[in-house]
């Protein structure tokens, strides 16, 4: 220990190593020492050293401690020494903060270093195994320093890193359940490690987000006060901003999970928005581009409409709209949620027509758009401030008529309000004030109310504009063009580039595909040759972008002419390009607007973001003008009269065609109508016909109704006539006629009885035959029962015959006695013979009614028979089948046995064959005799020696 000692401070005789020695001793001691207190004393010495002796511990003691962590799991001290220990020598933060005012050459080494020790540690996979495993221990001592380590491995070596924990089993799983710790610092120190695991990795982004770390982490944010909680909120928006960006399948789990419900709370602010902290600032801005990531314009159009309809129906719209009219709102704050509002709303007609209805709480109230205008074109506002109001009203007009057609209804001179300030009067006053920006930004505002709308470029060309007293007013167009090409006041202000780019775009969107406004702009013959005259100077770098745009103003005006203008049709104009310029020459300017750097800068997303307001010269929709008639307008240049004349044809014919079509159209349409027509007429002449077939119905029904009423009456008068004629002679000797037929029916049904009765013996007899056969067939098995049956089927027999003897002779008194009555039916008077035979006839009655009540008792006992003949009958089924099974068994033995024996003769032919292939080949075969033979004598001679 006196070793330790020395190490850890005390005093030793002799003179003092130094570190790199004293880290070699320690590293013998951690590789040799037995005990655990020893080892731990070592790597705690070690990790006292590390922070000062990083380049030695780090190259002398890395595969000790990684030694310790594999060996010496059970002791949690020393595995939070050795964590710390590698911490200390792979992370680069106390270096950064130790060497913040030395050179960069010092900080470079420094990193490089802590690059170089984390490339060792993660050439073995197996090392982060290990540490993912070390993660799963509760120590607060493991734990926490497993988290750092592993953080400040993946900030030196993400990519990699990244790549051994996927394909790690439960690699994610077990980083995602650090927030789930208790401890606030492991769950804190988490985060950090997720934000840098998550960083560009889809896979492992994916993998997060379905271990349910949405509802952590919103949990989490709920729990740490929303935007008014610490750096915790920070963190957490942090990590969801890793999940949520450009990873449309976090995206839509995100939505479909309901989780942009649980944003709404977020923005929810009180009146006095004063004091608001530096951290709630930074969360709240966090907050507003998590909205804007989810509905991005990179994002795909139909998940982007999704989200934006969510966020209306949820009223996160609503609640960001009031922070964007409230008031002591922090400048970027207030920057922020207008970029996020004109996403929410940017393509979406609900989102947009409920931001046109938004007032700011003004008196009187002002439309929001109307409060934003008045920013954008104030020059004494920010300028971060005026870009986002820009893309806010573009977003507002985008794929958006309606409210187009409100912004350049506030133009007319119809719908001017002289008591209001309106959108377009404040469009007008920042086009034609003296801020260049002011200039730009309404131009390209105002070209935005016109992109892609024709009708609303035509009512623009209605707006008039009042110069000075005395003066008549001229149009906006024509403002526009003198702003550009006339002199004194006017040409100083458009002398300056960003004014004159910002014009030159508001005029090519206006004109552009449509021949009306191209017509007007060539009425002004001053606006032709001063464009050909600023194509043909040869100006600075400033002016090649003035000149490109003049050219594609100049080219629009070729490609949409309508040869209106006899002096300015398509081939004057041409001919003057040629004359003037020359078409090469024209072309080349034409392309130097796509070679300008700023354009493809602007050409990558939609929203204005400059770094200065010098820099502010495209818009991304004019780009996109650009790409598509810059193709177009060179083709139309080049061509010959020639080819125009044949194009001109082409279009005449293709009109002529149209035009039949347009013809056929109509023919079909009026074909379609008259169909139409006819099909209502059929379909109501239908409907009257089923309703006359079943008037029809319902009459036949009637008819008939009345027909079975008639036939009913007749009938009851038929037999009232005729019971009158007869009287009392219907009766005979004391019987009715109908009680003689219902005797003759009872007469009937016992002799139908009796025959059925006959029939049903005669079968019993032959199944008591066959029943008799299979009993002797079958030997002695089940006689008892079988015994029975036969003797209760002989008695039921017996008892049959009797009935029928007895049936027989009730038969023939009762055709007697029926004979008797039918003849002394003729007689007038009753006689004693005759009440002899009603007597007769009584007594035969009550005997048929005893009959009857022995035939039913006869049936019940038939039925009992026949259930035991049943299962007599199944027995014998069941007997049979058994003998037939075993049948089947003797027959498959006998064929097995049949074919083992034709194998083992195939087998004697083949070992016959054999022995007679090693004969000829000159080997001692031993035949079957010979081996009998042998081994008797070797029976007897044990025989012998047991005697």
């Amino acid at each position: 220990m006196n070793f330790f000692r020395g190490v850890m401070g005390g005093q030793a005789a002799g003179p003092q190593p130094s570190g790199a020695e004293t880290i070699q001793k320690l590293c013998d001691r951690v590789a040799s020492s037995t005990l655990l207190e020893d080892r731990r004393d070592a790597v705690r010495a070690l990790k006292s050293l590390s922070k000062k002796y990083r380049m030695e511990v780090g190259t002398q003691a890395m595969d000790h401690l990684i030694n310790i962590l594999q060996t010496d799991r059970s002791d949690s001290e020393i595995l939070g020494y050795a964590l710390d220990t590698l911490y200390n020598i792979i992370c680069n933060d106390e270096e950064e903060e130790q060497d913040e005012s030395e050179d960069e050459n010092a900080q470079k080494q420094a990193d490089d270093l802590g690059a170089q020790f984390t490339e060792t540690f993660i050439q073995d996979p197996e090392h982060i195994m290990l540490l993912l495993t070390l993660l799963e221990e509760f120590d607060f001592h493991v734990r926490w320093p497993g988290v750092k380590l592993l953080t400040a491995l993946l900030k030196n070596q993400g990519v990699q890193v990244q790549g051994i924990i996927l394909v790690s089993p439960m690699g994610v799983s077990r980083l995602m359940d650090l927030l789930a710790d208790s401890r606030e610092v492991i769950r804190n120190d988490g985060l950090l490690l997720l934000q840098q695991l998550t960083k560009s990795n889809a896979a492992i982004q994916k993998i997060v987000a379905f271990e349910n770390a949405f509802e952590r982490l919103l949990d989490i944010i709920t729990e740490e006060g929303s935007s008014d909680g610490g750096i915790v909120v920070e963190d957490c928006l942090l990590l969801l901003l890793n999940l949520l960006k450009n990873n449309s399948s976090n995206q839509n789990f995100f939505k479909e999970g309901s989780y942009i419900q649980r944003m709404k709370p977020w923005f929810e602010v009180g009146d006095d928005n004063s004091g608001w902290s530096a951290q709630k600032v930074t969360n709240l801005h966090l907050m507003l581009q998590l909205v804007r990531v989810m509905v991005s314009p990179v994002n795909s159009p139909g998940a982007t409409a999704s989200c934006q309809k969510s966020m209306y129906q949820c009223g996160l719209l609503q609640q960001l709209c009031t922070i964007l009219m409230a008031t002591g709102v922090p400048a970027d704050i207030l920057t922020e949620t207008i970029n996020t509002v004109s996403e929410v709303i940017r393509g979406s007609q609900v989102n947009q027509d409920y931001f046109a209805s938004v007032n700011a709480p003004s008196n009187p109230p002002r439309p929001a758009i109307v409060v934003l205008l008045m920013s954008m074109v104030n020059e004494r506002q920010p300028f971060v401030l005026r870009c986002a109001v820009l893309y806010c009203f573009q977003c507002f007009l985008y794929k958006n008529q309606k409210g187009q057609g409100e912004i350049v209804a506030t133009l007319l001179p119809s719908t001017i309000d002289a008591n209001s300030i309106s959108a377009g009067q404040l469009l007008c006053g920042g086009l034609f004030s003296a801020d260049s920006l002011s200039n730009w930004c309404a131009a390209v505002a105002l070209a935005h109310a016109l992109q892609d709308n024709l009708t609303q470029k035509e009512q623009l060309l209605r707006v008039q504009l009042a110069t000075s007293l005395g003066k008549p007013p001229v149009s906006l167009l024509q403002q526009c063009t003198n702003i550009l090409s006339q002199g004194d006041k006017i040409v100083r202000r458009g002398s300056k580039v960003q004014t004159r780019v910002g014009l030159l775009m508001l005029l090519c969107t206006w004109i552009s595909n449509c021949p009306i406004a191209v017509t007007h702009f060539l009425h002004n013959q001053d606006n032709v040759p001063f464009l050909t005259a600023q194509i043909s100077e040869n100006l600075g770098e400033d002016e090649r972008l003035v000149q490109g745009l003049c050219a594609l103003l100049l080219g629009i005006c070729i490609y949409y002419n309508d040869n209106s203008l006899e002096n300015y049709t398509k081939e004057k104009l041409k001919q003057l390009i040629e004359k003037r310029i020359g078409k090469e020459n024209f072309v080349e300017k034409l392309g130097f607007i796509t070679k300008h750097e700023l354009y493809s800068r602007a050409a990558l997303k939609p929203q204005p973001v400059f770094p200065s307001p010098e820099q502010m010269l495209f818009d991304h929709e004019f780009t996109k003008l650009v790409k598509e008639l810059e193709g177009v307008i060179t083709k139309a240049v080049h061509k010959s009269s020639e080819e125009e004349k044949k194009e001109e044809e082409v279009k005449k014919t293709l009109e002529q065609h149209d035009n039949i079509v347009t013809q056929y159209k109509e023919l079909i349409r009026e074909q379609d109508a008259q169909i139409q027509e006819l099909k209502e007429q059929v379909a109501s002449m239908t409907t009257q016909n089923e309703q006359m077939q079943t008037t029809i119905t319902q009459q036949l029904s009637q008819i008939q109704q009345h027909k079975d009423q008639y036939n009913i009456l007749k009938l009851k008068l038929g037999k009232e006539s005729q019971s009158n004629n007869q009287g009392d002679s219907s009766q005979v000797n004391g019987l009715q006629t109908e009680e003689l037929s219902q005797l003759r029916e009872e007469m009937e049904e016992l002799q139908k009885q009796h025959t059925l009765l006959q029939t049903q013996l005669s079968e019993k007899d032959a199944l008591i035959n066959n029943l008799s056969a299979a009993q002797t067939a079958e030997g002695p098995t089940g006689g008892l029962d079988n015994t029975e049956l036969l003797q209760e089927l002989e008695a039921f027999k017996r008892q049959v015959q009797s009935q029928s003897s007895e049936i027989s002779q009730l038969k023939t008194e009762k055709q007697e006695l029926l004979k008797r009555v039918e003849a002394g039916s003729s007689a007038t008077e009753p006689t004693s013979d005759n009440s002899v035979d009603v007597t007769k006839m009584a007594d035969l009655e009550s005997r048929l009614a005893a009959q009857t009540s022995q035939m039913e008792k006869l049936k019940e006992s038939r039925a009992e028979l026949e259930q035991k003949m049943a299962s007599a009958t199944s027995t014998v089924a069941i007997l049979q089948t058994e003998k037939a099974k075993l049948q089947t068994e003797v027959q498959d033995s006998k064929k097995e046995q049949d074919d083992l024996l034709m194998l083992l003769a195939d087998q004697d032919q083949k070992i016959h064959s054999l022995k007679q292939r090693l004969k000829d080949l000159g080997e001692t075969v031993e035949d079957e005799d010979d081996i009998d033979a042998r081994d008797q004598t070797d029976d007897d001679e044990e025989d012998e020696d047991e005697d």
